[in-house]
């Protein structure tokens, strides 16, 4: 069976910021971590950062997976991808080699999906064959 994007591996949770709280500064973590909460800063980790309804984020994020229920503001980079749900607010610049957004979901943003080219794509300038 193949893995839904839903279905994130949230059990390493290696930290939350919950509601109510704030936090500013240079975050770095291992597993996957959850903002609930308020943050300003840098986020840097090769595993995945989930940010829920509530949170409210305002960074310069370079993480492996992002998913996205709240608001954030900021350059995004994931290595594998990022993940826009319905209740999402984003404000920056996404770069991504997989991008997936909900319906519903707002994005005031400019993204790029980079990643290795596609096999058997013609280089530029060559015709394809039919």
């Amino acid at each position: 069976m193949k893995d839904k994007p839903r279905e994130l591996n949230e059990t390493k949770l290696a930290g939350l910021i919950d509601m109510e709280s704030e936090f500013k500064g240079d975050l770095t973590f291992k597993g996957s971590f959850r903002i609930e909460g308020s943050f300003k800063g840098t986020i840097n980790s090769d595993a995945l950062l989930v940010i829920g309804e509530r949170g409210k984020v305002e960074a310069d994020v370079k993480v492996g997976q992002l998913v996205i229920n709240g608001e954030i503001r900021g350059t995004l980079q994931a290595t594998e991808r990022i993940e826009v749900h319905d209740k999402g607010r984003v404000f920056g610049t996404l770069l991504a080699p997989t991008l997936i957004v909900e319906e519903g979901a707002y994005l005031e943003a400019t993204c790029q999906t980079k990643g290795e080219p596609r096999h058997g794509a013609a280089a530029a300038g060559e015709p394809s064959a039919a």
